[in-house]
């Protein structure tokens, strides 16, 4: 086998397109052992099912076979460690001859609807728990499943995920799977979380663990030489908080998503690639506390904000959280790109909580410094 994700990895490496790195090398040389134990296997296939109906996913009926299973891969670290880069590398060259690559959003998406349908069906009651019968689906069509940043955020996708998983797995599905979280600390802090936790022995069971330690974080580089604060308020701000929005998620769609603090949602109006964007309002107008500014600096590497009044103390409320806020992302060396209507010691004048919003001020002067924008992200809450 000649094109394997290592030699791809290193043809990138000597082009220059990469920075040499051990820990992604040992990564693809992992990926690449997993494509030769691929080869000529197929899933334990059952009824053609749920999945073949879903077209965007594009899945062909194959053959099946009894043979034992590969072990697959569970990739995990901060963002911006190259996790999709390796994953494109080894889904473009593995040999399955079904396999599909999916983001783990959708992914929970289509089964959720799935499930939906099925309820809707007259033969529901007689056919009871769908699960199996989708894992029929999916193995019938996927020997080799891909999925990229698989986080568990709510109770009903912990359950799923659970028996779903367990399901393919006793079907031979080889799954691979990115997340910036270690198995231990998914769902973490979660309600019910105790249902959840045989899920974690069985990704250690079947999935080998690599964490992807890798020394830049090359997301937030493209971050090196930008402003990322932006003043005074107007077109010109907006434009410079798309471009960088544009700049740092490869121009991904804006998709609305939530955080889950303790089983309360925390809305987040648009993120991807763990690139989050909120509006001053949305996060210093709206009842919101330390533990969910540390819950969103933890999720995510970057965090735009749009439209930073100046505030007096009619505004106290709003400022305070603010602090809090910029308290949180910087405990957390997240990035912040901002839109701001004054320079940051001119952005509170009032004598109270005067003192607290000097430190403050001070930070973004920090967060706007090369040596803080190339520090690791802390993604544990």
């Amino acid at each position: 086998m000649t094109d394997t994700p290592v030699e791809r990895y290193r043809t990138l490496v000597s082009s220059g397109e990469l920075k040499a790195d051990p820990i992604q090398e040992l990564a693809a040389e992992k990926l690449t052992a997993l494509s030769h134990a691929l080869a000529g296997y197929a899933a334990r296939s059952g009824k053609k099912g749920w999945m073949a109906r879903i077209s965007h996913l594009g899945f062909k009926r194959g053959a099946k076979d009894d043979a034992p299973p590969p072990q697959g891969l569970y990739l995990y670290g901060g963002v911006g460690r190259g996790k999709s880069m390796l994953m494109n590398l080894f889904f473009e060259t593995a040999p399955a001859a079904k396999k599909e690559r999916v983001h783990f959003h959708a992914f929970m998406r289509d089964i959720h609807a799935e499930i939906h349908r099925r309820r809707q069906m007259p033969m529901y009651e007689e056919e009871g728990d769908p699960i199996p019968g989708m894992a029929d689906g999916i193995a019938d069509n996927a020997t080799l499943l891909c999925l990229d940043e698989m986080e568990i955020r709510d109770i009903a996708d912990a359950m799923i995920v659970g028996r779903l998983f367990q399901k393919l797995f006793e079907r031979g599905v080889v799954v691979v799977t990115t997340s910036n979280r270690h198995p231990d600390d998914l769902y973490k802090h979660g309600l019910q979380r105790d249902r959840f936790v045989p899920f974690i022995a069985i990704i250690k069971e079947k999935l080998d663990l690599l964490e992807l330690d890798a020394a830049q974080d090359y997301r937030l580089g493209r971050l090196a030489g930008q402003t990322v604060y932006h003043m005074p308020l107007g077109p010109a701000a907006d434009a410079a908080l798309d471009a960088a929005w544009a700049r740092l998620t490869d121009d991904a769609k804006p998709e609305p998503d939530f955080i889950l603090v303790h089983g309360r949602k925390v809305s987040v109006p648009a993120s991807a690639h763990q690139v989050a964007r909120f509006s001053f309002d949305d996060l210093c107008r709206t009842a919101l506390g330390p533990t969910d500014y540390l819950a969103i600096a933890a999720q995510f590497s970057t965090v735009i904000i749009k439209d930073i009044p100046a505030m007096n103390e009619d505004l106290k409320d709003a400022a305070r959280r603010f602090v809090t806020l910029v308290d949180a992302l910087y405990e957390h060396r997240t990035a912040l790109v901002c839109s701001a209507d004054a320079h940051p010691h001119e952005l509170y004048i009032g004598s109270e909580g005067g003192f607290e919003f000097a430190r403050t001020a001070s930070r973004l002067i920090e967060m706007q410094a090369a040596d803080y924008i190339q520090q690791r992200h802390i993604n544990k809450s």
